[in-house]
């Protein structure tokens, strides 16, 4: 049994020195250099090429380089029969957690308005505002929303939460589906950490985002496919929103020709809120591995059906 690499815009590298550190005979390949198409039962992807897997016809498993398993599951070519994983990793949380709360403090600090004043070497001051002022949204109440809603809350700001079912957090006032409206129009900034499904791709719609306050400011770590970009450009012109923090986008990389590259209310990164270090995750896709080659059943497998 043979594992393959499949990861576009990802250094394979890393990976496969992290594998053989613990395992010196595991035969581990890097697509396309693939020898035996046949001998490959277990996938290892970040943003393949659509098709890609339907050339390996005993694939059993697709483990997810990352917390985010939607790259996987739009690819309507692999096999019901192939088992999708995703990475648990409290090194992932952490770093998800600590991202959401510096572009948090970066909107309430006025600071991409400080930024581009210094590229037009302006000298204005601008008040900002205390964090116990400031109410968070944070859609999705997983692994990464609760992370990061602890985290905003340690650091005094105002925390509202938006899942399926009522949570139950000290010091977190938790919204339901049917409370969306209500959620939105007390979120000055919303944090969008949901998972893709059909249900909330293009949830940041122009509609659902001119509920939010006037000037509210909209963080998404999530999904490029949540956020419909041309309704949030809309929205940053007619000034009901001040800033975006961006780090997925529908399309990646982000093209040249993008708007969102230049917009004044708009920070961008590259899709780097939260990166796997391999060495943290070995062990776990190597326990995987093993039980796939037992017959076991797999640890953090994804419902396909649910989607996360």
């Amino acid at each position: 049994m043979s594992i393959v690499l499949v990861c576009n815009h990802r250094d394979p590298k890393p990976w496969v020195k992290a594998f053989k550190d613990k395992n010196p005979d595991l035969d581990i390949q890097v697509y396309p250099d693939v020898k035996d198409v046949s001998s490959i039962n277990f996938a290892i992807s970040w943003q393949h090429e659509q098709g890609v897997f339907a050339q390996f016809p005993n694939l059993k498993v697709i483990a997810s380089m990352g917390a985010g398993v939607h790259h996987i599951l739009k690819d309507k070519t692999i096999p019901k029969s192939v088992k999708v994983t995703r990475i648990v990793d409290d090194n992932l949380t952490k770093d998800m957690a600590d991202f959401v709360l510096l572009n948090c403090l970066y909107g309430i600090r006025n600071l991409k308005f400080h930024a581009q004043n210094q590229l037009d070497k302006y000298w204005e001051i601008k008040s900002y505002q205390q964090p116990e002022a400031v109410k968070v949204g944070v859609m999705g109440f997983g692994v990464l929303g609760k992370a990061a809603a602890k985290q905003l809350k340690l650091n005094r700001f105002k925390v509202n939460s938006l899942s399926k079912s009522r949570k139950n957090i000290e010091g977190i006032t938790s919204f339901i589906e049917d409370e969306l409206d209500q959620f939105l129009a007390e979120s000055q900034i919303l944090v969008c950490l949901l998972p893709i499904t059909e249900d909330t791709k293009a949830i940041l719609n122009y509609d659902n985002l001119k509920k939010l306050p006037e000037n509210a400011q909209v963080i998404n770590v999530a999904r490029g496919q949540h956020m419909v970009e041309d309704d949030l450009i809309q929205l940053l012109n007619e000034d009901h929103l001040s800033l975006a923090c961006l780090d997925v986008f529908q399309t990646e990389p982000l093209p040249t020709e993008s708007k969102l590259w230049s917009h004044p209310k708009v920070s961008v990164t590259p899709h780097v809120a939260s990166m796997t270090d391999p060495n943290s995750v070995v062990n776990q896709i190597l326990d995987n591995f093993n039980r796939m080659e037992n017959n076991k059943r797999l640890k953090n497998e994804v419902d396909r059906e649910k989607a996360y």
